[in-house]
């Protein structure tokens, strides 16, 4: 199973986005919420240098980007792709 890493926050819709469309796809995550933990964010941003939005998205350890950037994965077939990818 591929390991699905999204950086968030609350009150983030691209955030809830995100989450819903790998649960319509019936796939587990691991949200990483910065707002709660400094720790966390500073992790997020050594991961993806120069970002500074969210959600930050990894599969298997490739940064996919933001809601914006799975969506066109979603759209492009490369999301099949990258879960599949054990990396």
């Amino acid at each position: 199973m591929a390991k699905i890493e999204i950086y968030s926050t609350a009150m983030c819709p691209y955030c809830v986005a995100a989450k819903n469309l790998f649960a319509a796809r019936g796939l587990d995550f691991h949200e990483l919420r910065i707002d709660v933990n400094p720790a966390v964010c500073r992790e997020m941003l050594q991961r993806a240098p120069g970002v500074r939005t969210v959600p930050q998205i990894f599969i298997n350890g490739t940064h996919v980007g933001g809601f914006d950037d799975l969506a066109a994965a979603e759209r492009s077939g490369e999301l099949d792709r990258l879960l599949a990818d054990p990396a």
